[in-house]
């Protein structure tokens, strides 16, 4: 009776032998409805999702609309945002360059960008390529520098060598835009080219990734219509946000392609394949498994997804997080900007990867969905997991903190202040070196504030320090301060939260 056990124990559960091996061989049933719930109770307006396996899209589909109050439905020909995971890409393309000794990961930066310097001069003599593919120059991103700075990627660049050192070079992970756009303007210089050409000529051309495009001026370009429109979550209704689609493109390798589920189910062929296209190799087997191997430790769990997923090790490859999940080393990367979220990832030795787009700001649905779609493959666990249930659970419950923490902060104000000097001795120019041009004007008895290409309202909240709301109501309002010199007047204005700069007299 003992062979039978097994057969018994099946047929109790529903399940013959026979049955078992068509649910292994059908992973994804029932994925389907499964998004289409999760899209709900994450309110997520409109979604795309694509999974690979092997070299075959075993699943593929666009879930909702691409702008709320609008009948336009989201297909797998809808351009959604890749931001950051456009990083892989520019890592793709140095890689690829290093195979014809174009450039090279531990060539120095200033063999290709002479101009740029950095704070500290043993940085700027000894940086090299690889260092900006991997985070670990010394400082986190001076995200001042780029969105609504104004800037181009020529003035951000010289900015640099202004931006305080934070920690010691090469000793931690500290996520970083900017150096890695500049990676992806090292890969172009030495190419002779922009990295928009670049990343034409050598991935999405071979790839006939023909739905894709490099950045947001040429979406407008093409009169691509067919692209979904940025929402967030504003006093708990999901709304249509003012972003503009150009927000990233003057550090575009960093994060400014634009793609769909068709073509990025070609860019996960790729890379299952190990850098090739119908058995064309594009990337050499060693430069391709260096973008997958640990170069930098990230210190501390960059998703806060570690915390249910049983993290043992997280390390930074070149445009990729690598960390291990239920025994499989896995690659994947997120990319976030506001009103839009993406996330791609691969387990290689299962050769399966997924990527998912929504039209949500920083939905961390996609974690969700990744994990649920990495179980399907691996077989069960134990114990199972409803990863839209648990992550919308404990998501929640970092929103409820960090609104907690800003009401406890609030509560501090102290209240029947008043400024030092009359309003108008405020108003003037302020400058920095770094931080650039900062304005504040009088307008119908208030004071106003010009940063960049941001401007906003100055409400005194307490003493010599005023809070600034934007017209985008989805940002978060800011804090300004004012400091008197000895002589009376107005002699500098700080952001509370970084940021100072000097009246212009």
């Amino acid at each position: 009776m003992t062979p039978l056990r097994p057969l018994i124990a099946l047929a109790c559960l529903g399940l013959t032998s026979a049955g078992a091996q068509q649910r292994s061989q059908r992973p994804l049933d029932g994925l389907d409805a499964y998004v289409a719930k999760a899209m709900a109770d994450w309110r997520v307006p409109g979604l795309a999702i694509v999974v690979v396996k092997d070299t075959s899209v075993v699943f593929i589909k666009g879930y909702g609309v691409r702008e709320l109050g609008k009948p336009d439905p989201v297909t797998v020909h809808t351009r959604f945002g890749n931001m950051s995971t456009t990083k892989a890409f520019t890592a793709m393309l140095v890689a690829m360059l290093a195979d014809s000794g174009t450039v090279a990961f531990d060539d120095p930066v200033q063999k290709y960008e002479p101009q740029v310097l950095f704070a500290d001069p043993y940085v700027t003599r000894e940086i090299t390529v690889r260092d900006l593919l991997t985070h670990r120059v010394g400082f986190a991103d001076p995200d001042y520098l780029w969105g609504s700075s104004g800037l181009d990627f020529p003035t951000i660049t010289r900015r640099l060598r202004f931006v305080p050192v934070q920690t010691s070079f090469r000793s931690r992970f500290q996520y970083n835009n900017v150096t890695y756009a500049l990676a992806g303007d090292v890969a172009a210089r030495a190419a002779g080219t922009t990295w928009q050409s670049l990343l034409h000529a050598r991935i999405l051309g071979p790839l006939g990734m023909t739905e894709t495009v490099a950045d947001a001026s040429e979406l407008k370009s093409s009169g691509i219509t067919d692209v979904t429109s940025p929402h967030g979550i504003l006093r708990d209704t999901v709304r249509v946000l003012p972003a503009a689609l150009d927000g990233i493109d003057d550090i575009a390798p960093a994060g400014s392609i634009f793609s769909t589920a068709t073509d990025m189910a070609k860019w996960l062929r790729f890379l299952l394949d190990s850098g090739k296209v119908a058995g064309r190799r594009l990337v050499s087997a060693q430069n391709f498994a260096e973008l997958f191997r640990p170069q930098q430790t990230v210190q501390r769990p960059f998703y806060p997804t570690a915390t249910l997923t049983n993290l043992h090790f997280q390390a930074y490859g070149l445009g990729w997080i690598l960390q291990d999940y239920r025994g499989q080393f896995t690659a994947i990367h997120t990319g976030s900007i506001e009103g839009r979220s993406a996330i791609v990832g691969l387990i290689p030795d299962q050769r399966v990867g997924v990527a998912i787009f929504t039209n949500l700001d920083h939905s961390e649905l996609r974690h969700a969905l990744m994990y649920t779609v990495f179980d399907r493959f691996l077989g069960p666990s134990t114990p199972s997991h409803d990863w839209s249930a648990e992550m919308r659970v404990m998501y929640k419950g970092l929103a409820d903190s960090a609104a907690a923490r800003r009401r406890a902060a609030e509560s501090k104000r102290v209240a029947g202040t008043h400024p030092t000097l009359p309003l108008e001795r405020y108003t003037g120019t302020y400058a920095d070196s770094l931080y650039g041009t900062a304005t504040v004007g009088l307008v119908n008895g208030g004071l106003t504030l010009q940063a960049g290409t941001a401007s906003g309202q100055l409400e005194q909240w307490q003493y010599d320090v005023f809070r600034v709301t934007w017209p985008d109501p989805f940002w978060d309002p800011a804090y300004v301060s004012f400091a008197i010199d000895p002589d009376g007047t107005v002699g500098a204005l700080r952001f509370v939260d970084g940021g100072s700069y000097r009246r212009v007299r």
